[in-house]
């Protein structure tokens, strides 16, 4: 994030709740920066974090049942033919197409990858280190605007004043760490049930569900220089 060009790149407001006002502001604080340029859109996420855990470290595992960070996209800004992304802090993906939500009968096609995609992440702490506290993990991703597409989508490609519909999620889990210093989701020990997980997002949906591409945010793209934006 010292680069010239990620200095000079505004930062979203701070994630909230997932159903916004309705439950208090997140615990630790995350952000975001975009970038473009004619063949990526980059994004970098400052995820704080005083305990970085994840186990999962194979390509298309769930990666969401452990803590990470989402990215949902879709290009033509019309709530169908969307795209998710979730990382996790070991640098692990698992990416999906949605030909349309959830509630809409949408079966999301696992077996679609965002092709060439580059992602990087930065530690400030220890990864699976139950001893220590920590302080935040930085991820930077680069996605191939031509990889937003399917056999049957074609991709959008980016110009200078178009919008599309993005937001960002945070999941994190209430954890244990057992005596061998080992993560767990934490479970309810009356019910043995695991409990619920926080969600905390850039643009809030009002109920506990990303599948709400109405309720994003929007992502306009602007043909300015960095820094050269006027206020």
């Amino acid at each position: 994030m010292d680069e010239q060009s990620w200095k000079k790149a505004d930062w979203t407001s701070s994630f909230v709740d997932i159903e916004g006002e309705k439950k208090p502001l997140p615990l630790q604080n995350t952000q975001v920066k975009m970038l473009w340029d004619n063949k990526y859109l980059y994004i970098a996420a400052v995820i704080d974090e005083e305990h970085i855990w994840a186990y999962q470290n194979k390509k298309d595992q769930i990666v969401y049942l452990e803590n990470d960070f989402e990215v949902f996209i879709d290009p033509d800004n019309d709530t169908d033919n969307y795209y998710e992304l979730e990382i996790n802090a070991l640098n692990n993906s698992f990416d999906l197409f949605l030909p349309k939500p959830y509630k809409h009968g949408g079966q999301p096609v696992l077996t679609w990858d965002i092709k060439n995609l580059r992602s990087a992440v930065s530690i400030e702490g220890t990864v699976n280190n139950g001893t220590d506290k920590d302080k935040r993990w930085t991820l930077e991703i680069a996605i191939p605007f031509k990889s937003l597409s399917t056999e049957n989508v074609a991709f959008v490609k980016p110009e200078p004043e178009k919008i599309w519909r993005i937001n960002f999620s945070r999941v994190n889990w209430q954890h244990k760490i057992d005596e061998n210093g080992k993560y767990a989701r934490k479970k309810n020990p009356e019910t043995g049930k695991t409990l619920p997980e926080y969600n905390w997002v850039w643009s809030p949906q009002g109920v506990i569900n990303m599948h709400v591409p109405e309720y994003w945010g929007f992502l306009q793209f602007n043909r300015q220089k960095i820094g050269k934006r006027k206020r």
